[in-house]
């Protein structure tokens, strides 16, 4: 099984992520690999949802296109299984508590598992309720990625210290989306975290140019897109998987740059 930090190993990581089954299943099967192949060193795949909460337009009108097409749950775990033994970097999911409660919590994390899934982030559970999630994860060996946010400040500690596969900070306020530029002390967060483990940290929310990817992996350890990525998706439909390889490699060399 593929655990998180070997995305982290000896190099800055490039993390895209994509909405699965946008624009198909088909397709995000075609997209995993395809991102694999470019040089991504781990990808988030989200779980279409009809109310998710910390998504811009862009991913929402995503979720919006996957759900017209038929996505289910089982139809994404199935999928992801077929390729399984394809994929040699670890994979999570991005979701909300909603999805994992109704499909139910163990069977989530046992589906999660066989298709070879190391960990997830849901955005919708603060800190002080990971309880509801942390137990069930631990049990089927599924990582908890909790977030942080330049509005956590004093809380960013306590969450760094029981943070698990990697820390995902959040570098701007909001919802996600492309930015023009990233304002947040990204350098005064990773110091925090700093003081109390030595756990990954990857920035996302905003990062849609190279210049930005290689500033942000200057300061952590790696970049995280999906705004972009899915917007790439959105121009071109079935045939994006050429385009989205194409950024990706782009991004990857970037934040390379950022770690020589």
């Amino acid at each position: 099984m593929n655990k998180i930090s070997e995305a982290f190993e000896n190099k800055k990581a490039f993390i895209p992520f994509i909405t699965g089954g946008d624009p198909s299943l088909d397709v995000t099967k075609k997209l995993i690999l395809a991102m694999q192949e470019a040089g991504a060193d781990l990808i988030e795949v989200g779980i279409p949802f009809s109310d998710p909460i910390a998504e811009g337009p862009v991913i929402q009108e995503a979720d919006e296109r996957a759900l017209a097409a038929g996505w289910t749950l089982d139809k994404l775990f199935d999928m992801i299984k077929e390729i399984k033994d394809e994929i040699h970097i670890p994979m999570v999911f991005m979701t909300y508590v909603n999805p994992i409660f109704t499909y139910g919590k163990e069977k989530f994390m046992q589906r999660s598992v066989e298709c070879g899934m190391a960990g997830v982030i849901v955005p919708d559970v603060p800190f002080e309720e990971k309880g509801e999630l942390s137990g069930v994860c631990k049990e089927y060996g599924i990582e908890l990625v909790s977030l942080i946010a330049p509005t956590s400040h004093e809380r960013i500690k306590m969450i760094a210290k029981e943070a698990e596969g990697f820390l995902y900070c959040v570098s701007s306020l909001g919802v996600t989306g492309v930015r023009k530029q990233i304002t947040t002390n990204i350098g005064e967060m990773i110091e925090k975290v700093r003081e109390v483990t030595d756990i990954p940290c990857a920035v996302g929310f905003g990062i849609a140019e190279p210049g930005q990817a290689k500033e942000m992996a200057s300061l952590s350890d790696g970049a995280i897109v999906g705004s972009a990525i899915v917007k790439i998706v959105a121009k071109y439909g079935e045939d994006c998987v050429p385009y989205v390889a194409e950024y990706v490699k782009k991004m990857k060399a970037a934040v390379e740059e950022a770690g020589k």
